[in-house]
Formats: structure tokens, sequence, C-alpha cells
């Protein structure tokens, strides 16, 4: 159950018209009341004698017990309750009594606080109600609307609950604005998926993720085809921006734009600013030149050891770091979309969708530690679209695996500040990164496994030994899982690049949790390949060394080291 409290008005009648009107699309059946606060006020709807004009003048008549001082201006206050498409469809009763329960949490009219204001609540839909009052108590003093908005979302979150709907999350007023009902008739109007607002909302934030300067950010706004106007001072400073589609047009045929600070709360210039507050590329753009872009693959290495770094910054780092390092997490996952390949691109553009909503809190994030992130964002949109096999399929496993864990890493710092829309976001988002992943790895994963299952027994067992050695509480699990043989590969390989597989492969378990992964093998794979530098696709790559083989160097590695650790 979702209340909005609307922008207050000045004119009562034309907001009666409008909703005992047909709407803007016709979508207006049968409009009706359902609640008064009189339980007697006509009703233009079922009433062929009653009129607009009638109920306008029965709903403001308090006022004329007030001064003009007195009077709250704009004086109209305008409620709608929405529910959600899943939930069932309630009865005028119920939504009656709904009607009453808001009126009372908002200040509006309580009957245990004596003489309140005169309302309606108008139906003209199966699935939401419109409450109309006017700012006057029936005794001549004002209504006290303090915190009214936090107030009905806790009676929504009571009803939801006493009438079996579709309970949500609290909020904490830095959600994204939702589009209005005019913005979704018209949308299905015009055969739009989505709002416009929700358009320019992921553009916008697209061509923020990873941008080094204004310059960088408005260039990327016009060549997504948006049209952009700026709104400068008369000293020339630019003060902010707004967004339109092309083909998105009002009655007059313009375009309807939308400033940035109405698509989302971090997507206002000011706020976007913070985030070039600590590069060391001046905001016009003009200075450093950018560096020369790095392969997808490379990229991609980078974002998965960036991300791991950034784990243990979220999961042990001061408040204001982690909401940094979350915030910055969302315009790689941004830029990771924007880049993937078309069997990853649908999984991980909804997880950067929903991750939006867990990029901010009230916590205020301390800019330029998030700089590794904000750079990765950056390589991933210079580096370009990755085709999706060889080298960069495989980093694109790699990198989405080591996202998964930062993104829960995000959902459970949210849980424990109590932040529940951004904890379930955050939770959401990972579990579309993890399909996302399934589809990256398995044919990497597969290479691996079929490498491993080549091993010589002596040097299979080697591993095994390793495994038992470096992490004993786990070695039987992963020798259970399908990955084992990937694992295994991936233990010798680094063996022959002259690392100590067991100090890998310990350090890979030590750092960071791993009860969320779903196949610990496939997890150590990426870990042990990013950090010994090997190749993520493993693809035409020779049988790994047998005991005794010579390494590159003409030694061999494992006997050597092992050696070396005895003296």
């Amino acid at each position: 159950m979702v209340p909005r409290i609307h922008k207050r008005g000045k004119r009562t009648i034309g907001l009666l018209a409008y909703l005992y009107g047909p709407g803007k699309a016709e979508e207006h059946v049968d409009p009706h009341l359902v609640a008064s606060w009189d339980h007697s006020a006509p009703d233009p709807g079922r009433d062929a004698m009653a009129t607009y004009k009638q109920l306008q003048q029965l709903l403001d008549q308090p006022l004329t017990l007030l001064t003009d001082t007195q009077r709250a201006k704009p004086h109209v206050w305008h409620l709608s309750v929405r529910n959600g498409p899943t939930d069932r469809i309630l009865t005028d009763t119920e939504w009656g009594d709904i009607a009453r329960r808001m009126v009372a949490a908002a200040g509006i009219d309580d009957p245990d606080q004596g003489a309140g204001c005169r309302w309606v609540a108008v139906r003209h839909a199966d699935d939401h109600i419109h409450i109309l009052a006017t700012l006057a108590r029936e005794d001549g003093y004002r209504p006290d609307l303090d915190r009214d908005a936090v107030r009905v979302q806790a009676e929504a979150r009571l009803l939801e609950q006493e009438l079996g709907l579709r309970r949500l999350k609290p909020g904490d007023g830095t959600a994204a604005q939702r589009p209005t009902s005019a913005e979704r008739h018209k949308a299905e109007r015009q055969g739009r998926e989505r709002t416009a607002r929700e358009e320019l909302r992921e553009t916008v934030r697209r061509s923020v993720a990873g941008a080094r300067s204004e310059r960088e950010f408005f260039g990327r706004l016009a060549a997504a085809g948006l049209l952009v106007q700026t709104r400068v001072a008369p000293s020339g400073d630019l003060l902010g921006y707004k967004v339109a589609l092309p083909d998105d047009r009002n009655k007059d045929g313009e375009p309807v734009y939308y400033p940035g600070a109405r698509l989302a709360p971090d997507l206002s210039l000011p706020r976007i600013r913070e985030r070039w507050s600590a590069d060391t590329v001046a905001q016009g753009g003009d200075t450093v030149q950018p560096p020369r872009p790095a392969a997808p693959a490379t990229a991609r290495r980078s974002t998965a050891a960036v991300a791991w770094q950034a784990v243990l910054v979220v999961e042990q780092g001061e408040d204001g770091l982690a909401a940094a390092h979350i915030a910055a997490a969302s315009e790689v996952l941004d830029a990771l979309a924007k880049t993937s390949a078309a069997h990853t691109r649908r999984e991980l553009q909804e997880a950067a969708r929903l991750f939006e909503r867990a990029s901010r809190s009230h916590v205020r994030a301390a800019r330029g530690h998030d700089r590794a992130l904000r750079q990765a964002a950056r390589d991933l949109v210079r580096g370009g679209p990755a085709l999706g096999r060889g080298e960069d399929g495989a980093s694109t496993a790699m990198a989405i695996d080591m996202l998964f864990f930062l993104i829960t890493a995000a959902a459970h710092w949210h849980a424990r500040k109590g932040h529940a829309q951004q904890a379930e976001a955050a939770q959401q988002a990972a579990e579309h990164l993890r399909t996302a992943y399934r589809a990256a790895a398995g044919h990497p994963l597969a290479a691996l496994h079929q490498r491993g299952r080549r091993l010589s027994r002596p040097l299979l067992q080697r591993q095994t030994a390793v495994l038992r050695e470096a992490v004993p509480h786990l070695a039987e699990q992963v020798l259970a899982e399908e990955g084992w043989y990937a694992l295994a590969a991936t233990l010798a390989d680094a063996e022959a690049a002259g690392h100590d597989p067991a100090v890998l492969l310990a350090d890979a378990v030590g750092r960071r949790e791993l009860g969320t992964a779903e196949s610990i093998s496939d997890v150590l794979v990426w870990r042990l390949r990013r950090t010994a530098d090997l190749p993520a696709d493993a693809t035409g790559l020779p049988v790994t060394a047998r005991p005794g083989t010579a390494s590159a160097n003409g030694a061999a590695p494992g006997r050597e080291r092992r050696g070396q650790r005895r003296r």
C-alpha cells in the first residue's frame, strides 16, 4: 500500500472535477465517495442532484472561520492511497475504513482529538482512492500536519498487515520519486513499457557512472539521445540541468523536461558534483588527458580486484566510508550492465536498477575514498562492450562473482542500520547477479573442469593435499562439489606460475565470508585466478605441468618451495 501526499492546491473545485471526471485517458471508472468527514456528504458520482459546487462549498465552509493570515495557503490537502498489482481488490467499505485511518494518522480528522477538517475520499479505480481535505478545522484552528507523510506511511504498514496485503518495507525518504498515475497512463497510451521518468532516470544514472567531469556527463546524455537544458546563473555558473525524451511531449507539443533532482535525490547537479570532488580532473574537464582505454577483459579484472577490497570496507569500515563504497558500487553495476554481452545484459541491468535504491541512505557518504570503484566504472565504460566469450567473458564472470559478495555485504550493512528498503533492494540485486554469474561462468568453468579432470593422478592428489592442509574445515565440502576439478586445475596453474597454492587458498578463504556462495569451489577459482594473475579463460591452455616438470624459469616450483620451508 503506497500513500502519497501530493502538492497542496488552491482550488477545491478543480481537484473535485479531476477526481470525478474521466481522467486524462478515460481511466476513471465509476467515481464515487467511499467516506467523508460526516458520513453524509453529497456524492456527485452517485447522486444526480449533487454538484461539484455544492460539495466544494461544504468542504470549504470552515475557511470562513479563519482570517486571511490564519488560512493555510494553499489550503487543499490531497492524499492518494494505492495498492499493488498483486493485492486483492478491496471493497468500498474497506477503502472507507482506510480513508478514516489515514486522515486520523495525518492529523486531518481524528475523532479522539475533537473537531477536525472536512474531507472526502473518492474512488474511481479498483486499486486506489483519493482523499481531499480543506485545511481548516471545525473549531477555527489549523490542523497539525507535522510529519504527516511519515505518519500515513506508518499507518499503511499496519493496514497491510491487518488486511493481508503485500507488506512493503518502511521507507526513510531517500527513495526516488514514483511515477504519477498520469505518467503511467501516458506510457500505456504511447506503448512504453516504462514511464518517461523511469527511462530518463536509468539513462542519466548510466551516463554519470564513471564520468570524470560535467563535460563528459552532458556529452553522454546527448549521445544517449536525450534533450538537455541547463540552468545558468547571471555569473555564468552552471546551476542545474533537466532532461527529456525527444518523443515525450505535452499537449502543446513541447518536450516534457525533468530536473535531475526529480529523477532521484542523488541525480541533482550538486550531488553529482560530489562524486567528482576528489577527482584530479577539474570540473570543466579540460585538464588531464584521460588514460588510454583498457581492454574489456583488463577492465573487468580491475573491477574484480577493487570490488574484493571494497567488501572489507563495507564490512569493517566507518559508516561514511561504507556508504561511499556502496554508492560507487551502484556506478560499477551501471557501467558493467552498459557494457555487458547479450547473454548477461538483462540480468545485470535489472541488478543495477534494483541496487539503485540501495545506493542511498541518510548516512552521508565520505566521497573521495571511493575513487578506486569509480575508476573501475570509468574503465568499464571506456573499455567498451565485452564479447562475452574468451578472456573477457571469463573475466566478466570473475567480476560478477566479486560484485555479488560486495552487494551482499551492502545488504548486510543496510540491515544492521535498519535500512529495510535498501537491504531488500540489495538482496534482490544480488539474486540477479547470481543469475548473471551462472550465464557468464558456465563455459569458462566447464573448460577448467575438463582441464582438472585431465590432471595426472599424482598432481591431483597433491592439490587435494594442499586443500586439506590450507582449509581443513572446508576440504570435504569442496571435494564433494562438482567444481572441485576446476579448483584443482587453478591450484596447479598457480603452483606452475610460482605461487604457493596453500598460502593463496588460505588467504582467499580467510579474508571473506563464503556463506552466501552456491559453490565454494567456484568462488575460490575466481579469487585465486585474480590474486595469482592467472588467465580467467582456460580454453586452449595446455594441461598444467605434472610433478617435477620445470616451470618457465627452469625450476620445479612446488618442490622447491616446500624444500625452502623445511630449511
